[in-house]
């Protein structure tokens, strides 16, 4: 199928402010932090006719292979603060699951996911000490699904998409069952807010890592490749690259999405969420979205300066080519790699990059399906 482009006309200025240092403080204070890292993929550059490509990482992040657990950690922590009426004194994780199960007594987590949000809720609920239950759409891979409850979580396999799976969450809602979701509805966007500020890390370690690279800061990137889903990931983008800087001051935000499952360009070219109808099958599994966050879509809106949508076969090249430059990555990760192709193979004249173009390119998943990974491959990851 081919990909599709759209260059949006709404972009702004745009004025929400960075979250504060207290964001990556908790991340700090969890166990086993670590930057990821930033890599330089020359092969690659020279691939694409661009100056340099870089790529954040986000295989690995606290042993779960993915970045979603910055944006659960934030916003399940803001979530338990809130009960709690004030934050607690703790400098182990211990100390804080100690003080919510004296203060709160038993709770339990609640996420829709297609793999990788919900497992880092589980893995929140495990680290605390709480309940969990996660849903997931019918057709998720068994081993997303095995993962999870490898976290110690119930898994729900829910009749239809993730948007149902979605619903279905919302419905179980409790003064004890408490959602953490990354996309919002009408009465419930603080823990959607908190998501998109957790993500704001990735943003913070990219800044201190642009100088080992030989790059100041991000005035020097040229464009920044984002994949989309509900839009929590383009919205931290937004925030954390185009604060109070007009388009054309910063670098050129490009949301990537499935063909069968672009629900962030629908919404933006409408100026309003409107639903792609499911089945959404494509490989990019953390992808397949029929529903644009209303909380995020404005700042995609403002910030992004073109969407395009990729199919199955294009991510799937984009899934060897990151292999054979040994950065092994699922296919929701390799979709920034398939967006950027897309723009250089299909859409040079509408959004032409010049030849000594910096991109930034999020990897956003490692292998979470090693099946599938060795289905496209030729291999098994190491």
């Amino acid at each position: 199928m081919p990909s599709r482009l759209l260059v949006n006309r709404r972009q702004s200025t745009v004025l929400d402010p960075p979250p504060g240092p207290a964001v990556r403080d908790l991340h700090r204070r969890l166990p086993g932090y670590a930057a990821t890292p930033l890599r330089e993929l020359p092969d690659l550059a020279a691939g694409c006719g661009v100056g340099r490509v870089l790529v954040k990482a986000e295989v690995e992040r606290f042993g779960l292979p993915s970045f979603k657990v910055l944006g659960a950690s934030w916003a399940t922590y803001r979530l338990l603060v809130g009960r709690l009426g004030e934050e607690p004194e703790w400098s182990a994780v211990d100390d804080l699951a100690t003080a919510v199960a004296a203060e709160l007594g038993p709770l339990r987590l609640v996420a829709a996911t297609d793999g990788n949000h919900g497992r880092a809720v589980a893995y929140m609920a495990r680290l605390l000490g709480l309940a969990a239950t996660i849903l997931v759409p019918e057709g998720t891979a068994d081993a997303r699904i095995e993962a999870i409850a490898g976290e110690g979580a119930e898994v729900r396999v829910v009749d239809g998409t993730y948007d149902d799976a979605v619903a279905a969450s919302a419905a179980l809602a409790s003064p004890t069952d408490l959602v953490v979701s990354d996309t919002s509805w009408p009465g419930y966007e603080d823990p959607p807010r908190w998501v998109i500020e957790g993500y704001s890390t990735i943003f913070a370690e990219v800044a201190e890592e642009l100088p080992m690279l030989g790059i100041d800061s991000f005035d020097q990137i040229d464009v920044v490749v984002v994949p989309l889903g509900v839009g929590a990931l383009g919205a931290a983008s937004t925030v954390s690259l185009r604060h109070e800087r007009p388009p054309g001051e910063a670098p050129m935000l490009v949301g990537v999405e499935p063909t069968t499952a672009a629900c962030v360009a629908a919404a933006v070219e409408a100026g309003q969420v409107v639903e792609v109808p499911g089945p959404h099958r494509s490989i990019m599994a953390g992808l397949n979205c029929g529903l644009a966050s209303p909380l995020a879509l404005p700042l995609v809106t403002a910030g992004f300066r073109a969407l395009v949508a990729v199919d199955d076969d294009r991510c799937r090249a984009a899934v060897r080519a990151l292999a054979q430059a040994d950065m092994e990555v699922g296919e929701t990760g390799a979709a920034a790699l398939a967006g950027l192709t897309a723009l250089v193979d299909e859409f040079h004249a509408p959004l032409p990059l010049a030849p000594d173009a910096t991109v930034l390119l999020l990897a956003t998943e490692g292998v979470t399906d090693p099946a599938g990974f060795e289905a496209i491959t030729g291999h098994p990851p190491r």
